[in-house]
């Protein structure tokens, strides 16, 4: 990212997207321990390793936001550099299983996605995920993401999409 990092946290109804804190650490551990969340991402890390392997403060970086409902961690959203034929910032998330549901991922990363916009006006935006995961697929189509190709790749189909602010349904 080439913009000032962390910006300001981003307010949205109910959530906050923020840089991550030390208390954050116990949530990014479940996140990745999660075999519901890791369901689609190759499948949970074991716990142990987790304890003993993150930081402090996890996920220090720039281009990922925690998001955050009445103080306490349920997720995060990824915007990072890659190399796709779509875009060249790719957004993730990844949200605990109880956040799921509620609409938190679509509010989070339509927050995400229009803190982008004003920072890289007209740039795109690809999203990727196994056709397989119907929440995430879903999930796209609300955000406004169109589809640019299938194709196969870790043992599984997968789904890319675009998302540009001169193109979204605002």
């Amino acid at each position: 990212m080439s913009v000032a990092w962390p910006p300001a946290p981003i307010r949205t109804e109910r959530l906050v997207l923020r840089e991550s804190e030390p208390r954050d650490r116990p949530a990014f551990i479940e996140l990745f321990a999660s075999p519901e969340v890791g369901t689609y991402i190759g499948g949970p890390q074991p716990r142990d390793e987790l304890e003993r392997t993150t930081a402090a403060i996890p996920g220090r970086r720039p281009g990922l936001f925690v998001v955050d409902l009445g103080g306490a961690m349920i997720g995060m959203i990824t915007l990072d550099a890659k190399d796709h034929s779509a875009a060249k910032t790719e957004l993730g998330y990844l949200f605990l299983p109880q956040a799921w549901g509620h609409g938190y991922a679509t509010e989070a990363c339509a927050a995400a996605l229009g803190w982008f916009a004003g920072a890289h006006p007209g740039e795109p935006v690809a999203l990727c995920t196994q056709t397989a995961n119907d929440r995430s697929m879903r999930l796209a189509a609300k955000l406004g993401f169109t589809e640019v190709e299938r194709f196969e790749a870790y043992g599984a189909k997968q789904w890319l999409g675009a998302w540009s602010s001169a193109t979204s349904k605002d």
